[in-house]
């Protein structure tokens, strides 16, 4: 009864980051109709893919790495068409296995976090450097980006989820870390898989 009641919390948490993370790109979709249409269409189309994956994957007790991969990309990809200002997004990948299994839209919120309280707050300069590795049956992912100092960031719904779901599903084979130096701010992630 127990492990049934920690699969039904982790279901409801899991169907929370979609809501969460598509509500946040309506809102910055909904300045741009405006502004430039034919962007709002391409972004329509991109946020479609994106919908998709989240709705028929996203469900998934778990998924491929390479899926998740691909979806980050297009996340990233997203957000470079909407933006009218100079950023630096990298995301390195070095990955063994892409065919290694792990819970669905477990990165994303570090990645939308890093977007949302640095690059879209930041005037100029804004960077956001990502990194995938994985050795053997590891996988650490890592989310860094600057931000504006004077802004006061409480832990939101995005990141109390994941640690949720972190304990959940992968119990003593995760670390979830988290820093600010300066005007860095860095997550890391590491599952053992």
């Amino acid at each position: 009864m127990k492990n049934e009641k920690a699969k039904t919390e982790l279901l409801n948490l899991q169907s929370q980051v979609n809501p969460h993370f598509f509500f946040n790109m309506l809102n910055n979709l909904y300045g741009l109709v405006d502004k430039d249409s034919e962007k709002a269409k391409q972004l329509i189309l991109k946020l479609s893919d994106m919908m998709r994956y989240s709705i028929y994957e996203g469900q998934k007790a778990y998924v491929t790495l390479q899926q998740e991969i691909d979806f980050i990309y297009n996340y990233i990809e997203l957000h470079k068409m909407r933006y009218h200002k100079d950023i630096r997004v990298e995301f390195d990948v070095q990955v063994e296995n892409e065919n290694l299994k792990i819970m669905p839209l477990l990165f994303i919120i570090l990645v939308e976090n890093a977007f949302k309280h640095g690059v879209e707050v930041l005037r100029h300069n804004a960077f956001v450097n990502i990194s995938l590795v994985t050795k053997k049956n590891e996988v650490t992912f890592r989310v860094e980006n600057n931000f504006d100092i004077e802004e006061t960031h409480e832990t939101g719904i995005g990141l109390n989820n994941l640690k949720r779901r972190l304990e959940l599903a992968y119990d003593k084979i995760h670390s979830f870390n988290t820093s600010k130096v300066d005007d860095v701010y860095t997550a890391e992630l590491s599952l053992k898989l």
